[in-house]
């Protein structure tokens, strides 16, 4: 069994920053290990953020967040951290974490990530 944990959630202000964290524990990764980032406003749908390959650190963006986050990851310690600036309100939304040792040919589905965490808040303030 996986366990992933996020944290590092709050309030900021429009235009300041916040870092995520997600560690994932409980067997050893493989190199098809992909770990992403979900959120879900209120009466929305979860929506794709961002995702890591653990091998080679390929990444893939959402286009809304393209060039105001980062994804990067310490494989030693199992966590990738999502560096966000340039807050906006519309980027409040719980925030979620989610892990899969299956190859992964569509990273941008919910459904591709077996092991999610409890999510934790982000609230942007205008």
């Amino acid at each position: 069994q996986v366990q992933v944990v996020e944290s590092g959630g709050g309030l900021v202000q429009a235009g300041g920053s916040l870092r995520l964290s997600c560690a994932a524990s409980g067997r050893t990764f493989s190199s098809n290990t992909m770990m992403g980032w979900f959120r879900q406003a209120p009466g929305k749908e979860r929506e794709f953020v961002v995702a890591i390959k653990w091998s080679g650190s390929s990444t893939v963006y959402a286009d809304s967040v393209k060039g105001r986050f980062t994804i990067s990851g310490d494989n030693a310690k199992n966590t990738v951290y999502l560096q966000m600036n340039s807050l906006k309100p519309e980027d409040t939304a719980v925030y979620y974490c989610a892990a899969t040792d299956r190859v992964v040919l569509a990273p941008r589905l919910p459904s591709a990530y077996p092991y999610w965490g409890q999510g934790t808040q982000v609230t942007v303030s205008s």
